[in-house]
């Protein structure tokens, strides 16, 4: 059976696409699924987290490509060959670009910090996922707890043309240092994180069952 692609998408820099992509890689890992990524943001934050990983544990254990816009599907075919799931990190532009990855994905995640910026950011995202006719999920990130800021971001959220996940990560510093350390949060071994992205990822794998 053939793969599932999930493309996280995101025109702002700085909303939390690598974050969101490890360490949903992670933990599908550890539930036993074969996993590659794909990264197309020339930055390679991607890149750097999958090389810190090798030479921290030995082998990454998953499965990893990089790629420019117009290989994307290539890419995406050959590695759904092997991979229970592909995750593609996308650059942070809305533009043609884009359109490759949007294309492949069973799912589209667009991950909004907890600010109106970030928020008005996701429109060029959503309005291209919707002329390639992908439903897009939001996901809060760095989403701070009772605070009025993230309730309306929330609220906003909800109304546009996206769906949004109930899960969501907070603004927790092990996001950042497990990034850094090649690791996902679930293997940092800290309650509330682990709990967060186990949750993400039942509702993810949820929605690409649907």
């Amino acid at each position: 059976m053939s793969g599932k692609v999930i493309a996280v998408v995101q025109q702002k820099g700085g909303s939390g696409k690598t974050t969101l992509a490890v360490n949903l890689a992670v933990n599908c890992l550890k539930r036993g699924m074969t996993v590659a990524l794909l990264d197309t943001d020339p930055q390679g934050s991607l890149g750097r987290w999958f090389m810190t990983r090798r030479e921290r544990l030995g082998v990454a254990g998953v499965e990893f490509s990089t790629s420019s816009a117009w290989g994307v599907s290539y890419e995406c075919e050959k590695l759904k060959k092997t991979a229970d799931i592909v995750i593609v990190d996308t650059p942070p532009k809305v533009d043609a670009d884009l359109r490759p990855a949007l294309r492949e994905a069973d799912l589209v995640l667009v991950p909004v910090a907890s600010s109106h910026v970030d928020l008005w950011a996701t429109e060029g995202v959503l309005d291209l996922a919707a002329r390639e006719r992908k439903r897009a999920w939001m996901v809060l990130n760095r989403a701070r707890a009772g605070t009025r800021l993230g309730e309306d971001v929330a609220r906003a959220a909800a109304e546009l043309s996206a769906g949004l996940t109930e899960a969501r990560l907070a603004n927790r510093v092990v996001y950042a240092e497990t990034l850094g350390q090649g690791l996902g949060a679930a293997e940092a071994g800290r309650g509330a994180a682990v709990a967060e992205v186990a949750a993400l990822t039942d509702e993810v794998l949820r929605l690409l069952a649907e």
